[in-house]
């Protein structure tokens, strides 16, 4: 399957570039919006708070837990107050905007570039299909002139969902060119989002916005405030950064990629690939085998450790770097990359205790892969032996999308005998049996016979248990 990227004239913008109008306030002067107070914006509502920290919770619809602080923007409708937008008293034109933000579960919000082009925000956690309507969606333009089923047209799907979970950081960059107009006020030139990129993954290419989107608080302009939704559910937003777009990110030089005619693996069903692997383009894994699944949830694993490294949400493999020419023996991931493990080591090790140095590699474990067994729906166990037990490590994604749930066992007893499962910079427990780790995914024990021990280990944290009979969690992301 190929896809092709279109990249944009340098030139042609160069000259729309030139013709913009100047702002007495404009966003683009501001590295950052301050989130220390909220002064920042025009007079925000009551649902409208700041806070330190944020959490969510997965059994409530709109449910979000704050720690006292700034530096987090929160909105938290209420039945009794149903929230209301949140406009900067700074405008923009042209702008590139980032920023992250958290969804509260079954959530609903959008960011309105010029406040009348929405890009969707939304928990979307497991769709499958992507709309405009999800997350990272173009929202639709409407016209109650039109026949019903019919009134909204005109809205962009993002290319894959890459949403993560409620309550999990996700980070969005858009590059915005804003309507071009003469002198006299008539258009001349269409809006447009040049690149929207979702959690490192780009999901608008040079989309041309011909009106104003549903929702759309004016008529098209050349300056306007930004716009966040807040009528629709509790969200929070932090590190609001805003710049000049310039010619690079025109023409797409500072998006990277290839000029290679793109090689690109599908999993329409249970699908597996061989290949070398980087960890977050460090470490390689030269034994990695990743698993794809229908569910558009798939993960990495390194058969030379017994090692799940890393998962991810959306597409599946891009095989380019290790099949165009000569090729490298790499894949790498098309989707939002959740990593749980920073560099290859051995996920099981005999320790004097919780607190004991894990070992590097498998020199002193006896580790010997056996390979894995394909289960009815061409599902893999991964075997091997360590310390003279024989381990069985399945890995399955969920039944409702929502990640993946592990189950390690081992045939007989070994003492202290620990299951390393995560390594991180930061791991905390949030609930009973709930982990947030790095504010990028959840480990979550159900039936668990030890509890999880949260470690230092140089200047980071790993999450290690013990291993007796049988390990069952689940990885939620």
């Amino acid at each position: 399957m190929k896809l092709n990227y279109l990249r944009l004239g340098t030139t042609a913008f160069v000259w729309l570039l030139g013709t913009a109008f100047v702002s007495a306030q404009q966003l683009t002067d501001q590295s950052e919006i301050s989130l220390n107070d909220l002064s920042s914006f025009k007079s925000p509502g009551q649902t409208w708070t700041l806070a330190g920290g944020v959490t969510a919770n997965l059994a409530e619809q709109n449910a979000l837990n704050l720690t006292k602080g700034t530096g987090i923007l929160v909105n938290i409708p209420t039945k009794k107050d149903h929230g209301s937008d949140l406009l900067t008293i700074g405008e923009h034109g042209d702008v590139v905007l980032e920023l992250d933000y958290l969804m509260a579960k079954g959530a609903n919000s959008g960011i309105y570039l010029q406040g009348i082009y929405e890009l969707q925000l939304e928990d979307s956690w497991t769709a499958t299909k992507p709309l405009s309507s999800i997350n990272g969606g173009i929202y639709e333009r409407w016209d109650d002139s039109k026949p019903d089923g019919q009134k909204g047209f005109g809205g962009y799907a993002p290319r894959q969902n890459v949403s993560k979970a409620p309550g999990l950081w996700q980070h969005i960059k858009i590059v915005f060119l804003a309507p071009r107009f003469d002198a006299s006020g008539n258009k001349t030139a269409n809006a447009r989002f040049v690149s929207v990129e979702l959690n490192g993954v780009l999901i608008h290419d040079n989309i041309e916005l011909f009106g104003p989107t549903r929702g759309a608080n004016s008529k098209e302009k050349a300056f306007g405030a930004l716009r966040l939704q807040g009528d629709h559910g509790a969200v929070a937003f932090k590190n609001i950064k805003t710049s000049k777009v310039n010619n690079d990110l025109l023409n797409g030089k500072q998006r990277g990629g290839s000029d290679a005619d793109p090689i690109l693996i599908e999993a329409p069903v249970n699908t597996m690939i061989r290949s070398f692997i980087d960890i977050n383009g460090g470490p390689r894994v030269v034994h990695a085998i990743s698993i794809g699944s229908p569910q558009q949830v798939h993960y990495s694993y390194d058969l030379d450790n017994g090692l799940l490294f890393h998962a991810w949400r959306g597409d599946f493999i891009d095989a380019t770097p290790m099949w165009h020419d000569r090729g490298n023996g790499s894949s790498k991931p098309r989707g939002t990359v959740t990593t749980f493990i920073k560099k290859p080591a051995p996920t099981l090790a005999k320790l004097a205790d919780a607190q004991g140095t894990w070992p590097t590699d498998t020199t002193s474990t006896g580790f010997k892969t056996k390979g894995y067994i394909l289960d009815t729906e061409d599902r893999p166990t991964f075997t091997y032996n360590v310390y003279g037990a024989k381990i069985d490590d399945a890995i399955r994604v969920l039944a409702n999308g929502e990640g993946l749930n592990r189950e390690i066992s081992i045939d007989k007893p070994v003492d202290n005998i620990y299951a390393l499962l995560v390594d991180a910079g930061s791991v905390e427990e949030i609930g009973k049996g709930l982990y947030l780790v790095d504010g990028q995914s959840y480990l979550k024990f159900d039936d668990a016979k030890d509890k999880p021990v949260i470690r230092d280990a140089n200047g980071r944290k790993q999450l290690v248990i013990l291993l007796r009979g049988k390990l069952n969690y689940s990885i939620l992301f």
